[in-house]
C-alpha cells in the first residue's frame, strides 16, 4: 500500500519542506555520529577528557532533532493537511516523540544534579533512540521505493 496517493506526491514534491528535511536529516546524522563518538570517547577516557563536550553534542542534537520535527510538522500539513499524526506518518510520529523525550530527560536530569553516568547513559539513550526512529523512517522509504518500482514494472508489462 503506497504511503501517498498521487495527490499528496505532488503536493510532497512542490513542498519546500521535503527539501528543507533533505538537507537537516543528514546534518542530524553528522551530528549523532559525533556525539556518539565523542560520549563513548569520554566515557573510555580516550582522548576526550571534558564532559561538557557531552553535553554540547546533546545539546546540537536536540536542537536539530527539534527543528527537523517543526519542519516535518509544516511538510505533514501541507502534503497530508494535518501537523502531527496524520496516519500516514503516525508510527514514526510516535517514534519520534519518544525521541524527543528520551532527549529531553538528558536537560532534566542535568539540572537536577544528575550524576555524570547516569547522564552518559541518558545521552548514549538519547542517540539509540534517535537511531531507531531513523531506522523507522528509512526502512519505509525502502518499502516505498521498493512499492513504486513494482508499480512502475507492472505499469510497463501491461502497456
Amino acid at each position: 500500500m503506497p504511503r501517498y496517493t498521487p495527490a499528496q506526491l505532488e503536493r510532497r514534491n512542490a513542498s519546500v519542506w521535503t527539501k528543507v528535511q533533505a538537507i537537516l536529516a543528514p546534518i542530524q546524522f553528522v551530528i549523532f555520529i559525533a556525539g556518539l563518538a565523542v560520549t563513548l570517547m569520554y566515557q573510555a577516557g580516550a582522548g576526550i577528557d571534558s564532559f561538557t563536550w557531552v553535553t554540547i553534542f546533546v545539546i546540537l542534537k536536540t536542537f536539530v532533532f527539534l527543528l527537523i520535527f517543526v519542519t516535518g510538522a509544516f511538510f505533514e500539513n501541507d502534503v497530508f493537511g494535518k501537523y502531527v499524526f496524520a496516519p500516514e506518518f503516525f508510527w514514526e510520529d510516535v517514534g519520534s516523540s519518544i525521541a524527543i523525550v528520551v532527549h529531553f530527560s538528558y536537560f532534566v536530569l542535568f539540572y537536577m544534579g544528575a550524576d555524570e553516568n547516569i547522564l552518559i547513559w541518558t545521552a548514549l539513550l538519547a542517540y539509540l533512540s534517535y537511531l531507531i526512529n531513523a531506522a523507522q523512517f528509512v526502512l519505509r522509504l525502502i518499502i516505498e521505493k521498493r512499492h513504486a518500482r513494482k508499480s512502475r514494472s507492472r505499469t510497463v508489462s501491461t502497456t
